[in-house]
């Protein structure tokens, strides 16, 4: 029994120790990632890419010329856009509830952040507010 606890220990160790993030260049990126960053962001070239190996399969973060960050998941889905002041998130990221809650609401405010949740999403703004939407995109918490 002991020696199959040690085995386990050792191959879950060899196993995480695999699960590394390595740089990759732009040619090893899904098709389905290339072709979402060259439509979403047109004009903005690809600076870095990050390949982080998971127990589930490869994610992806990638950086753009003017700052912006943009992660995928093992589905090779984006699931967080972390823009800048310069360059916010494009709104066709922003779900249409959540969007048409943020221009209602704060009309000069420019969002730069957008991670999706199981729950729904959550922004930020450049005014440094953070708001959390549900899956419908009703309005759930405010941060500030």
């Amino acid at each position: 029994m002991k020696k199959l606890y040690i085995l386990g220990v050792l191959g879950l160790a060899l196993l995480m120790n695999g699960c590394q993030d390595k740089a990759v260049t732009p040619e090893q990126l899904p098709d389905n990632i290339k072709v979402f960053l060259e439509q979403t962001f047109p004009g903005k070239p690809i600076t870095y890419i990050e390949k982080e190996l998971e127990l589930t399969g490869n994610q992806f973060d990638v950086v753009l010329s003017d700052g912006t960050r943009v992660e995928f998941d093992t589905d090779k889905v984006w699931n967080k856009v972390e823009g800048t002041i310069n360059s916010p998130v494009p709104t066709v990221l922003i779900p249409p509830a959540v969007l048409t809650h943020i221009q209602t609401n704060y009309p000069d405010a420019l969002i730069i952040k957008i991670d999706m949740e199981n729950y729904g999403c959550e922004v930020e703004l450049a005014n440094g507010l953070e708001l959390k939407f549900n899956k419908q995109g009703a309005l759930m918490e405010v941060d500030d």
